[in-house]
């Protein structure tokens, strides 16, 4: 499926629903809700079994991302705010809530869980100026280089965290 080409226009979201996805360890959606499939304005045969980074918009510095697997992937949560592309070429924002999801038995990591929610104006002004700030280090000196900005950006602000806690320290700051 090809990506859409992005266009300069937002969907608001509507701040008392909840955009709900499932994935499995890799990444491939296997459940999503009806308001995840009205706003991205894929149908549930186009996301079932696809990548959930069909809906990743190229706004989003691969740093994010990358900090993001890396903790999920070893069982812990996490809360991020993430730019979404949908399926017209419109973006929406929100904060995402993931959760792993585990094997009662063993222990293993079989897949993810996320609910997504508006966010504040206030906080995606910061938000949106960190992540193009990002962006910009990414293209031109990589992704390490945009996680040490990253951390030094935090460290700044008085605290040395573990990227779990970036978006409530985000919002502490300001």
């Amino acid at each position: 499926m090809k990506k859409p080409t992005p266009i300069d226009k937002e969907i608001k979201l509507d701040p008392k629903r909840y955009i709900v996805s499932e994935t499995d360890a890799k990444g491939k959606i296997t459940y999503c809700n009806d308001y995840f499939m009205e706003v991205s304005g894929y149908s549930e045969k186009e996301l079932i079994g696809k990548p959930h980074s069909i809906v990743r918009h190229p706004d989003m510095p691969k740093v994010v991302f990358k900090l993001l697997w890396e903790t999920i992937s070893k069982g812990k949560n996490i809360n991020a705010v993430v730019k979404n592309l949908a399926k017209d070429g419109r973006y929406y924002w929100i904060f995402t809530e993931f959760e792993s999801r585990k094997n009662q038995d063993t222990g293993e990591i079989i897949g993810y869980h996320a609910d997504r929610k508006s966010i504040s104006p206030h906080v995606l002004e910061i938000i949106a100026d960190l992540y193009a700030k990002l962006l910009e280090i990414e293209k031109k000196d990589g992704v390490e280089a945009s996680e040490k900005y990253l951390v030094e950006f935090l460290k700044e602000r008085g605290d040395d965290i573990e990227f779990a806690n970036i978006m409530e320290e985000i919002h502490r700051f300001y």
